[in-house]
């Protein structure tokens, strides 16, 4: 009898890289490993207030070694033999300037602690103005260049943040040959790439960030960039033009890799995507079902098949790509900039005394217990039309419409006011921009038959959820994997390997199922058709006023 096969998915979060282990014949978690990123945890190279955060490949290497030796340690070497392939996601658009190697700067001794050489970080804000510069520029050409990431131009993806590190830092500018994706680096590390022109773009980075369409026979030709800025001139000519959907190989693993991690020497390394896109597919997503992965932001992916999305544009969406999920189908993605980020925000907020605690455990055990403790109070709160009210822009807007010069607000607060009535309405707002996204979704001809939930939020907070199926007055699939991008790695790195013929096939064969579906409760309907009127105007205030 053959022996079972295994494949890696490797998940790269905002705080930490994950690895599990998979059986391909059904999905079975052997093991995983967690390794959080220790620059990353000293905040090093980041700067809260002025909206930079970046994050140096020294972390992304030595997670990727870490987590992987890990497994393999934990599995055995009898499994490790029988590892045939290893697929990578990470979060995006999360892009670094790299030389004619494909090194990144941040990797050559002179650029070693310069932020402008590393990582820029999906939630990095600090090229607000040159998003709106692409925005008006592109209003210029009829070809409709941004048609296909929802008409407007985030500050969130490559070329807003690509102007901006090349306009603010002229060594790094100078030395820089091309930007290229964190999802696309990882797999040309770990295949040995040592020529940047050679790195296998994947299409759902190119598709939603980097305004490649099919329709443009690629990127918008150079005129368009060199218009924009003099800096891009000629940018083009060191980025690609064709792309890979994640189900096909970017080549097998290197031999310096393969004895690094003890792997053999013939693993197959698929193309790299988005988390999100993958934690679709480790969901389980299936057609005009709206895949919500819940973390410190929200990503929502939807797919559709591609003869049936012909002549749709969808308004205000982070973009449509034939290929960017599951091949054969257009992947459509939305989502929220700030979600358990909301959260993680109004804890700090509450733990600022505890700064003060000079006893770590005891501060740790406190600030550890806040959230569920303000989960439990705000639950058992009755639902009040007058009371506070919030907008969830705490880090911009990112869908619909994206704006990341918006923010936050709270309204109707007065000397009662007490941290479970605002943790409440924070909920609800996160809840409510959910809403605005489904909505503009069903607005534009896309209906949304099923909802399902993916990550770390849906997984802990039972009160968020029952929150938001109420709101969004569906039920919710919560699916029963801790990992699902991770997993949703895995099955593209069974496809890439030749173990399934397609993606499908994989999440057939490997999906772990549900867990549970959180009902949503018709009494609380009409009570928070009229809230979710308070929100949008608030929301409108905020946008027009301030």
């Amino acid at each position: 009898m053959m022996p079972d096969k295994y494949v890696i998915g490797v998940d790269y979060g905002t705080d930490s890289v994950r690895a599990v282990l998979v059986n391909a014949a059904n999905g079975e978690d052997i093991c995983s490993s967690v390794f959080y990123y220790p620059r990353w945890k000293e905040g090093l190279y980041c700067n809260a207030a002025g909206n930079q955060f970046r994050q140096h490949p020294l972390d992304y290497l030595e997670g990727l070694e870490a987590t992987i030796k890990d497994c393999i340690t934990q599995a055995g070497q009898d499994i490790a033999a029988n590892i045939v392939g290893i697929s990578v996601d990470t979060t995006g658009s999360s892009p670094v300037a790299i030389d004619e190697q494909g090194t990144p700067l941040a990797l050559l001794p002179e650029f070693a602690d310069n932020p402008n050489a590393m990582f820029v970080l999906w939630k990095d804000h600090t090229s607000t103005a040159e998003a709106e510069e692409i925005n008006k520029h592109a209003e210029k050409y009829p070809e409709g260049y941004l048609k296909y990431v929802g008409g407007i131009y985030s500050s969130e993806w490559f070329w807003a943040k690509l102007l901006h590190i090349l306009r603010t830092d002229k060594d790094v500018a100078k030395k820089t040959f091309s930007f290229v994706e964190h999802c696309d680096w990882i797999p040309f590390v770990l295949t040995g790439g040592n020529r940047a022109m050679k790195i296998r773009r994947g299409v759902c980075s190119a598709g939603h960030k980097t305004l490649w369409a099919a329709e443009f026979g690629g990127l918008p030709p150079n005129n368009f960039f060199a218009t924009l800025d003099p800096l891009l001139d000629g940018f083009t000519d060191r980025l690609f033009t064709e792309t890979f959907t994640s189900d096909k190989a970017a080549g097998t693993i290197s031999r310096e890799w393969a004895d690094k991690l003890s792997l053999p020497q013939n693993v197959v390394i698929g193309v790299g995507a988005f988390d999100c896109h993958m934690g679709a597919v480790g969901g389980q997503i299936e057609p005009y079902y709206l895949s919500r992965i819940v973390g410190t932001s929200t990503c929502d992916i939807m797919v559709a098949p591609t003869a049936e999305m012909k002549g749709k544009l969808i308004k205000g969406i982070c973009g449509q790509v034939d290929g960017s999920v599951i091949p054969g189908m257009t992947g459509m993605e939305a989502g929220q900039s700030a979600f358990g980020d909301a959260y993680a925000w109004f804890k700090n907020l509450l733990s600022w005394p505890l700064n003060n605690i000079k006893d770590e455990l005891l501060r740790e055990q406190i600030s550890g217990s806040i959230l569920g403790s303000l989960n439990e109070a705000a639950a058992a709160l009755p639902l009040n039309m007058d009371d506070v009210i919030a907008v969830d822009w705490l880090n911009g807007r990112r869908t619909p419409d994206a704006s990341q010069e918006l923010k936050g607000a709270f309204s109707n607060l007065d000397l009662g006011s007490n941290a479970p009535q605002l943790y409440k309405a924070l909920v609800e707002a996160t809840c409510f921009g959910s809403k605005a996204i489904v909505e503009r979704f069903i607005k534009e001809g896309i209906p949304v038959k099923g909802i399902i939930a993916l990550g770390g939020v849906a997984k802990k907070s039972a009160y968020i959820m029952q929150v938001m199926a109420n709101i969004l007055e569906q039920p919710i699939g919560i699916h029963k994997s801790e990992q699902t991008c991770a997993l949703g790695a895995a099955m593209f790195a069974a496809t890439a390997a030749g173990i399934y013929a397609t993606v499908e096939d994989a999440m057939l064969a490997m999906g772990q199922g549900f867990e549970k579906t959180v009902m949503p409760d018709p009494s609380t309907f009409d009570f928070y058709r009229q809230r979710y009127l308070k929100y949008q105007s608030l929301g409108n205030f905020i946008e027009q006023t301030i």
